[in-house]
């Protein structure tokens, strides 16, 4: 049956990965609220350009309707010029009818300035849909993804627990509880000894610990200074030789 020490250190995987899947499963309908927040920006964009295209075509409208106005009223003017009988009623007539063209000619350039507006916004418009179109489908398949990635990180989320609990039931009680006391107060609760230091605070051990360390059969030690459970990592089943410079002749 595993050591303590090795379910541990087992168990810890699990947890991390455990709780990296939770990061994640919480964190990605975040990253679809954001990809669909700036779907609904460009949106907004496109509506904002249609509705400055729908605006110049009213006040076209408009300036063609002012100048339909003014050449009512030259038609009226030149009927009523034709009655006069005085020379000064006809240069009034006159003064009024180039005041009326003029306006017209005024008009007529606002909607020449109008139709080059249209031009450049229709062109707008035309672009902002088309990148809209392909921005549409690559959020679309984006929520899709992160989707399937939170039902797959679910699944193994419920494989890990499962993988967890039958650890759990191997580990002594008394260990498990010193384990379940420090994941929650330090957030993980197993490290290695690094050169005869505490891999989590960096203390240095005392001889006598790093010896009861290395003869441990049974149960736990925990760093006396952080509290965390230390073990010894392995040493490597074929070490590299150590070139013996001593030996080497000089050249």
């Amino acid at each position: 049956m595993p050591s303590d020490l090795s379910l541990v250190r087992q168990l810890q995987e699990q947890d991390q990965r455990i709780q990296a899947l939770t990061e994640e499963i919480d964190g990605l309908p975040k990253h679809v609220a954001a990809i669909q927040a700036k779907l609904s920006s460009h949106q907004q964009q496109l509506a904002e350009m249609q509705a400055q295209l729908s605006e110049n075509a009213k006040e076209h409208r408009s300036l063609e309707g002012q100048i339909g106005d003014f050449q009512g009223k030259i038609a009226k003017l030149q009927d009523q010029m034709n009655g006069a009988k005085t020379n000064d009623q006809f240069r009034a007539f006159q003064h009024e009818i180039q005041f009326c063209k003029d306006n017209i000619s005024q008009l007529e350039e606002r909607i020449l300035d109008k139709m080059e507006q249209a031009d450049g916004l229709r062109e707008n418009v035309a672009k902002a849909e088309a990148a809209l179109k392909i921005e549409t489908a690559k959020i679309a398949e984006e929520v899709e993804q992160a989707k399937a990635r939170i039902e797959a990180d679910k699944s193994e989320r419920n494989e890990r627990q499962a993988e967890r609990d039958a650890l759990s039931a191997q580990v002594q009680a008394s260990t498990l509880r010193i384990y379940e006391r420090v994941r929650q107060t330090r957030g993980t609760a197993v490290a290695e000894v690094a050169e005869e230091n505490c891999g989590a605070c960096h203390v240095r051990l005392r001889p006598q610990f790093l010896q009861d360390l290395r003869r441990l059969e049974q149960g736990v030690l925990t760093c006396e200074r952080c509290g965390l459970i230390l073990y010894v990592p392995a040493l490597p089943e074929n070490p590299e030789p150590v070139e013996d410079l001593a030996a080497k002749p000089a050249p």
